[in-house]
């Protein structure tokens, strides 16, 4: 493993680490009520499609506070290499954990960006990543490194927000996603009401420059992509193989 590299931040990722600074003593309580409970339903539904295994080493991308390394674990007794950007989020994290020594044991949070992982080729036998793509200056060249590290049948998860499709439903979405979260948020703290604010558009950005993400994974040699909408498609699960078959 290579020491991580500090490289000037761009604007994207400057406002995305300001933006989530002040958030993570209520961030795992806050992601789920805000989504109605719907989050962790989707993270479990990614580790469950990526189906880890005791002797298997992950490489979980954007932990944040470490739910999905976590998630991994219990169901698969595999180690997990827990990498996040934001030391304010590990912090939290390695708190956790701390109350938690069965867990502990098992992962490894580490300051990192996914644009630059400081591992080898071939390191990991799966990865996972959530809420990563929108924050990222070039999409293909990060998903490509999360690729390069990877071995080759390995699998790889990911969890996003969806937009649902058009008519009432997306209608209802957007109401609550301009008006509904900043109200919520303001009910806990500014840096919430400035989240509530930020995601909605965020969110309908990113699908408007991201359409087809199958193909986009496609495109930097993933194969067995599966698309999963979650939550009427406020949710989106998708995971594929490096290369051909999985690896057994």
């Amino acid at each position: 493993m290579a020491a991580p590299v500090d490289t000037p931040a761009s604007p994207r990722k400057r406002h995305a680490l300001e933006l989530f600074e002040n958030l993570p003593s209520k961030y795992d309580r806050m992601g789920a009520a805000l989504s109605f409970g719907q989050d962790p339903r989707w993270r479990r539904a990614m580790v469950q499609a990526i189906d880890p295994r005791p002797d298997q080493l992950v490489l979980d991308v954007a932990t944040g506070t470490g739910l999905v390394a976590s998630e991994l674990v219990r169901r698969g007794g595999c180690k997990v290499v827990a990498l996040d950007q934001s030391e304010a989020m590990l912090a939290r994290g390695r708190a956790r954990l701390a109350r938690r020594p069965a867990l502990a044991q098992r992962i490894t949070l580490l300051k990192g960006e996914a644009e630059r992982l400081p591992f080898a080729d071939n390191e990991f036998d799966a990865l996972t990543f959530t809420y990563l793509l929108r924050y990222v200056d070039d999409r293909p060249a990060t998903m490509r490194e999360l690729v390069r590290v990877l071995k080759p049948g390995g699998m790889i998860g990911m969890v996003e927000f969806g937009v649902p499709d058009g008519g009432p439903l997306r209608e209802m979405w957007r109401l609550y996603t301009r008006a509904g979260l900043p109200v919520l948020g303001r009910l806990v703290s500014p840096a919430w009401v400035e989240v509530g604010h930020f995601l909605g558009p965020s969110i309908e950005q990113f699908h408007a420059a991201e359409p087809d993400l199958p193909a986009l994974w496609r495109s930097v040699g993933l194969s067995q992509v599966a698309l999963r909408r979650m939550s009427f498609g406020a949710g989106l699960v998708m995971w594929g193989t490096k290369g051909g078959e999985r690896a057994t």
